[in-house]
């Protein structure tokens, strides 16, 4: 018996998209208990600009909507029932968000003074790029960068450098600059 070739949906209007125009193929929605106050976090700390905000009782956030550079993030409140968690509360977060910048300095220091908690240390990487990782208040792992020039000296060295911490079963993230091999300086 052949099978049903499902049909596909017209559209009346050459100007409807299935994928709004705004949005790339893959895009982060964050579960978060205080997704209101994250929201305002996302503002000062890395210049996000509010596209929407649904409350339901009680005022938690049913669904929002952030803009970070040319990229969209939605998050909601975590309810009562629901499979997802909040990092807090599990003790991490197995997901990073990833934010590339021109000026990545200037974001991570405002990142910072924001309340950020550094994981690993803004600092020039072998793959050619300034790149660091913090968590928010909310839980949230995250990972700012900018992709920089580098010699093809400065690149072996560092990727030597971070073999033999990976062969001694050590990783990058440290509180003390100073104690990771990563950097240049």
């Amino acid at each position: 018996m052949p099978k049903k070739t499902p049909k596909k949906r017209v559209s009346k209007s050459s100007k409807f998209h299935p994928v709004p125009k705004e949005f790339h193929t893959v895009t982060p929605y964050l579960a978060i208990n205080g997704a209101a106050e994250a929201i305002e976090w996302y503002t000062k700390a890395f210049g996000a600009k509010e596209l929407q905000r649904e409350q339901g009782p009680g005022g938690k956030l049913i669904h929002g909507r952030i803009q970070i550079g040319d990229s969209i993030v939605m998050l909601s409140d975590i309810f009562p029932g629901a499979v997802h968690k909040d990092p807090r509360e599990l003790g991490a977060s197995s997901v990073t968000l990833h934010i590339y910048s021109k000026a990545v300095d200037a974001l991570w220091k405002k990142t910072v003074e924001a309340g950020a908690r550094v994981d690993m240390q803004l600092d020039d990487m072998f793959w050619g790029e300034r790149y660091g990782q913090l968590t928010d208040p909310f839980g949230n792992a995250w990972s700012l960068s900018m992709q920089i020039q580098m010699s093809p000296e400065e690149i072996e060295r560092k990727r030597q450098e971070a073999m033999k911490m990976f062969e001694q079963g050590q990783h990058p993230s440290h509180d003390d600059p100073s104690q990771s091999m990563w950097h240049l300086r």
